[in-house]
Formats: C-alpha cells, sequence, structure tokens
C-alpha cells in the first residue's frame, strides 16, 4: 500500500474556535464588563446620593436670608439664624489660600517640567510635594500653629489661610505639572525655531495650551481646601460677627461652625450644622461648576 505525496503533507486539522462562536464570547464578554461598570458606578452613586438628600433634606429647611446675613448666636441652645460671619470667614480665608497657593503652585510646575527635570533640586521637591499631599490637615494645622500663631500671639484668618495654602501647594504642583507634561514638545520646538526666548516660549506657547488643566486643577484644590476643619479650628479661634480683617482678631470658617455645632445636643445648634452643611456644599459645587466652564471654554478655543 503506497502513500501518495499529497497525502502525506497534508496537515492535521485541529479544532478551534470558529468566528460565529468567537463572536458570541466577545459578547458575552462586553455585556459582563459594561454589567460590572454599571454595577461599580450605582455602588458609588448610592452613598453620594444619600448624603446628598440628608444635608438637603435636613438643611433645606434652616435656610433662608437671614440665615445666609445673620450674626452666629453666642450660645448652642439658642435657636435660629444664622451664618453669615461663617460664609464670609469661609470666602477670604480660602480666597486668601488661593492667591498664595495657586501662583506659587504653578511657578513650582513650570520650573519642574520645563527647567528642573530630573535634577537633583527638582526631584526633591516632588518627593516634598507628595509628602505633603498625603499629610493630615490637622498636622498642617499644628505646623501653623507654632511656626505662626506662637510667634505672632495672636490668632487670626491669615493663621488659616496659611494653613490651607499649605495643604493646596501640592496639588497645585503635581496637577499644573502633569498638564505642562501633556503639551507636545513639538511646540515648544516650533517656537524655540522662530526666536523665541524660552519664557516667553513658556508664557506665550505652552501655558496657554495647558490652561485649562492648570484651572481645574486649581479650581479643585480650592474646593478641597474650603471644607478642611481642622487648621481652621486650631488656628483661627472662634467668634461670632463677621471680621474682614484676615490679619486682626480671631475668625470663624463654615467647617469649623459645622464641627461645633454638630457635636452639641441642642436641635438649634444641630439644625444650624445642617445648614451650615449645606451651605458649604452649594459654596464647593459652585467652584467645581466655575472650573469646569472655564476649562471647556479654553478647551473650545484650543480647538
Amino acid at each position: 500500500m503506497t502513500v501518495t505525496a499529497e497525502s502525506s503533507t497534508r496537515t492535521p486539522v485541529r479544532p478551534d474556535l470558529t468566528g460565529r462562536s468567537l463572536s458570541t464570547r466577545r459578547r458575552i464578554v462586553n455585556h459582563l464588563a459594561t454589567g460590572g461598570i454599571y454595577l461599580a458606578v450605582l455602588l458609588a452613586v448610592i452613598p453620594l446620593g444619600l448624603v446628598t438628600w440628608t444635608v438637603v433634606s435636613r438643611g433645606g429647611g434652616v435656610m433662608s436670608l437671614d440665615f445666609l446675613n445673620a450674626d452666629i448666636p453666642n450660645s448652642y441652645r439658642r435657636e435660629g439664624p444664622g451664618m453669615g460671619p461663617a460664609i464670609v470667614g469661609t470666602l477670604i480665608i480660602t480666597g486668601m489660600a488661593s492667591l498664595m497657593a495657586i501662583p506659587l503652585g504653578v511657578f513650582g510646575a513650570i520650573y519642574l517640567n520645563e527647567y528642573g527635570k530630573q535634577k537633583p533640586l527638582a526631584r526633591i521637591i516632588r518627593i516634598m510635594a507628595d509628602v505633603m499631599t498625603g499629610v493630615p490637615s490637622i498636622v498642617m494645622g499644628l505646623f501653623v500653629y507654632i511656626g505662626w500663631v506662637l510667634l505672632v500671639g495672636e490668632q487670626s484668618g491669615f493663621a488659616g489661610s496659611l494653613a490651607l495654602a499649605c495643604l493646596m501647594l501640592p496639588v497645585v504642583i503635581r496637577s499644573s505639572e502633569e498638564m505642562l507634561r501633556l503639551v507636545p514638545d513639538e511646540l515648544r520646538q516650533a517656537s524655540l525655531a522662530l526666536g523665541a526666548r524660552k519664557w516667553r516660549t513658556i508664557l506665550t506657547v505652552v501655558l496657554p495650551a495647558a490652561i485649562s488643566g492648570i484651572t481645574s486643577g486649581s479650581l479643585l484644590a480650592v474646593a478641597r481646601a474650603a471644607g478642611e476643619t481642622a487648621p481652621i479650628i486650631i488656628v483661627t479661634g472662634i467668634t461670632f460677627a463677621s471680621n474682614p480683617n484676615l490679619f486682626e482678631g480671631t475668625n470663624t470658617a463654615l467647617p469649623a461652625q459645622i464641627f461645633r455645632n454638630a457635636s452639641q445636643p441642642f436641635v438649634g445648634a444641630q439644625d444650624r450644622a445642617w445648614g451650615a452643611a449645606l451651605t458649604l456644599i452649594v459654596i464647593v459645587v459652585l467652584f467645581t461648576v466655575v472650573a469646569r466652564i472655564i476649562a471647556n471654554r479654553f478647551a473650545l478655543k484650543e480647538r
């Protein structure tokens, strides 16, 4: 019995997935992954929705014009408004912290990405920024209390601004550096090829290309700082009337009032705590919306 060359060279046919079975498997995997994503989103939204609903339902009942303008009652037993001094204190303390942290953080990010690169000083700054990002806020408050309040001898709103600026600074540095890193090097090279100096290239090419991300990151850092409680309690003191002077006299903010009123067993104090919490959430949401609007507007201009 002879074996032909054709039969000897024929390779055995191995069983494999057909195109139809492979397509079915991909659809099943895709549906499972999509379902897992929706489940994860649902698990994240449920607690967020419960917190939001609780704050709105409990704090909405005490919201009024008097609550936003009137002075804080000097007794936790009293019922009624208001939170005017805490709202003013939150805005001016956070505003001063932003004026200190955002420009310094952006300049630091420019140095790290455009000049420092992988130099020893740049590496040290990055490490310190990462360490400061994980430092608890109460530690930063104690640092400012020892380094400023004890030196000056008085608690003030400016001390609270210093503490919040120290918390904001590493966030602004790292977020701004990441945005600058996303700018294509071709834009820098094109500007330098046209004869522009490096500082002018950074000012007129790099920063406009990254400004939307820098703005978004900076305002998100502001929103985070506006909700910090421990540094405000330690370094600003307490007051029941508005004090627009950051450098003289004690001050207060919404997070401090939430903590102090919520820890009391009196109904009036707890109602003020819920109202202050709702007010703080509204302020943070406004910061976030402004950040998104500015980022989207600059993004449209870039197109």
